[in-house]
């Protein structure tokens, strides 16, 4: 129960405790330094976002007057037949390479962290490199590398009897190129964070599980695995949220087409065909918000399941 000299000690802290915006104003300088960034993230950030919602909702070609349609976009969506083949195209890729992606992190990530490893730094730098590497020099060099005629891979799946694969004509072998350059791009980000994780394991861990008879095993998957489990929670919702945004690759690989029979054809390709090609900007709109609620739902479930791994 509380007292009356406690409820009045309250009372009088109340009065004292200056409000937020007194605050601001006390400090309104500082805050005048910084207020640039938030001005240029209002307008560039959070206004695109609410005009995207509020352009969802109208018809309009980028000139002219908007037209209010209400949910009428949301409904044909829903029936759209090359919106959910662009779906499943970006779900495929996603598992194309996200799993091979985050397991040969893994594995750079172990050997990056050997004590008796020589110029880990530069290895560091080396994995990293791809990272931050044009994506559109990387879209060249790997569509030179999968020509269907003259590429470099089956050139190689020659010297080993096999016949030329037309890798750009197939619907299943274009997701294949493009989860490739994906994994090339990100194996090594992975990796780094991974490597962090792994230095930060406590090295007493390791020698108690020896001292106690474990082997390399035992300790991988009783002590490596458990501590590691928020990096990789981290890794795999970050790979699925840039995943589910490809477009750069498929874009320079196949055109805005997406290939053969739109196989390389992704959500974010398709959203950039509606507004940009064919000045539907309403419906591109409609796209990106579905494109936010599939991406949110996926990590959601993404997150749970390695949770509970």
């Amino acid at each position: 129960m509380i007292t009356k000299p406690q409820t009045e000690l309250d009372e009088m802290l109340r009065q004292y405790k200056p409000s937020l915006w007194a605050e601001i104003w006390k400090k309104r300088i500082l805050y005048l330094f910084i207020s640039p960034f938030f001005l240029l993230f209002a307008v560039f950030g959070i206004f695109p976002i609410f005009y995207s919602l509020y352009l969802s909702f109208h018809s309009w070609s980028g000139l002219g007057e908007k037209t209010f349609v209400g949910l009428s976009q949301f409904q044909y969506l829903l029936g759209d037949a090359e919106f959910w083949q662009a779906v499943g195209n970006t779900f495929a890729i996603w598992f194309l390479s996200s799993i091979p992606m985050l397991f040969f992190a893994l594995v750079i990530a172990f050997l990056l962290n050997l004590p008796s490893l020589k110029g880990r730094s530069t290895y560091q730098t080396m994995f990293f490199i791809t990272n931050v590497t044009s994506i559109v020099a990387v879209a060249i060099i790997f569509e030179t590398i999968f020509s269907n005629q003259y590429g470099l891979m089956n050139y190689l799946l020659s010297l080993i009897g096999i016949a030329p694969l037309e890798w750009l004509n197939s619907g299943f072998l274009v997701k294949v190129v493009i989860a490739s350059m994906v994994v090339w791009r990100f194996v090594g980000y992975n990796a780094i964070i991974y490597l962090a994780g792994l230095q930060n394991i406590p090295k007493t861990l390791y020698e108690a599980a020896i001292i106690d008879g474990a082997n390399k095993t035992q300790i991988f998957f009783r002590i490596t695995i458990p501590l590691l489990r928020p990096i990789i929670l981290f890794t795999v919702i970050m790979t699925t949220i840039g995943s589910m945004q490809i477009f750069t690759e498929p874009q320079i690989l196949l055109g805005n087409s997406g290939g053969v029979g739109g196989a390389g054809m992704t959500m974010t390709l398709y959203m950039y065909n509606e507004g940009f090609l064919n000045n539907q900007f309403g419906y591109a709109s409609a796209v990106s918000w579905a494109m936010f609620i599939i991406i949110a739902l996926f990590s959601l479930i993404n997150w749970k399941l390695v949770q509970k791994a």
